[in-house]
C-alpha cells in the first residue's frame, strides 16, 4: 500500500472518534488496516467504521495505505460516493498489533468484503515476499504463472475468505517478471501481463479484478498492493 497513514501524527485523530492521542500514560491496542476497492462497477465509494468517515470518493482499483485505529470490533460501512444509502455494511475486528487488508469485491449489486491478515516486515533485500488472489467474480479458477514458472494453481474467486492459508506470503527473487492467469490445469492464457517490476525487501499482493470477457475499466486486469512502501 501507499503509505502507513497518520502513524506519524502524534495528538491526532487516525479514524474520526475512533482512535485519539492517550492522555493517561497507558497503552491503547492499536491495529492497521487499508482499503482497496475492487468492485468493478460500483465506482467511486465512502467508507466509515462506526459511522466515522474513514476515506471518500475511493476509485476502483486504488488502495488507501494503512490507517491505524485502535483495536477492537467495528461497523464497517460502504457507500456510493455522496450518498447516504449503505450498499453494505458487516462487523469487522482488528486484533491488537495486528494489519489487514479490506479488499472491497464483487459488483455493486453483491458488494460485500474479503478482510486478509497481512505482513508488513520486511524479507531481505535479496528477496520478495508476494501472494496471489483472485477477486475477478466471473473468472474460472486460475492457475497463476511468473515468466513461465507455476507459483499458484487453481485459484478460484475469493477463495482466501474461505482457505485462510491462501493469506500466506511466499519468498521469491526479485526482477520483473511476466505474469500469466490460465484457465486452471490448462495451458490456456486469459491474461498476460508483462513488466512486472517486484522489488527486493518489498512485501506484494497481486490480485486478479474486473471481468473477464469485458472491456475498458472494468476488463479483466491485475492490481498490486505494497504492504511495506
Amino acid at each position: 500500500m501507499k503509505k502507513t497513514l497518520f502513524a506519524s501524527l502524534a495528538c491526532t485523530l487516525a479514524v474520526a472518534g475512533v482512535i485519539s492521542c492517550n492522555n493517561n500514560n497507558t497503552t491503547v491496542p492499536v491495529s492497521s488496516f487499508g482499503l482497496i476497492n475492487v468492485s468493478p462497477n460500483a465506482g467511486n465509494v465512502d467508507v466509515s467504521l462506526n459511522g466515522n468517515p474513514v476515506i471518500g470518493s475511493l476509485p476502483y482499483g486504488v488502495d488507501t495505505g494503512y490507517f491505524s485505529v485502535q483495536s477492537g470490533t467495528y461497523t464497517l460501512t460502504i457507500d456510493s460516493a455522496g450518498s447516504s444509502t449503505p450498499l453494505y455494511n458487516e462487523g469487522i475486528s482488528f486484533a491488537p498489533g495486528a494489519a489487514y487488508s479490506v479488499f472491497i469485491i464483487d459488483s455493486v449489486s453483491n458488494l460485500h468484503t474479503a478482510v486478509v491478515a497481512d505482513s508488513v516486515a520486511a524479507p531481505s533485500a535479496d528477496s520478495v515476499q508476494l501472494r496471489f488472489f483472485n477477486f475477478s467474480p466471473n473468472t474460472p479458477p486460475v492457475d497463476v504463472a511468473l515468466s513461465g514458472t507455476v507459483i499458484s494453481t487453481n485459484r478460484s474467486y475469493n477463495d482466501v475468505t474461505t482457505n485462510a492459508g491462501l493469506a500466506q506470503f511466499s519468498l521469491l527473487a526479485p526482477g520483473t517478471y511476466t505474469l500469466e492467469l490460465r484457465v486452471a490445469g490448462t495451458s490456456t492464457v486469459l491474461l498476460s501481463v508483462s513488466n512486472i517490476t517486484l522489488e527486493g525487501g518489498k512485501v506484494y499482493t497481486l490480485y486478479a479484478k474486473g471481468l473477464a470477457g469485458d472491456t475498458g475499466e472494468d476488463a479483466l486486469s491485475v492490481g498490486t498492493v505494497v504492504h511495506n512502501e
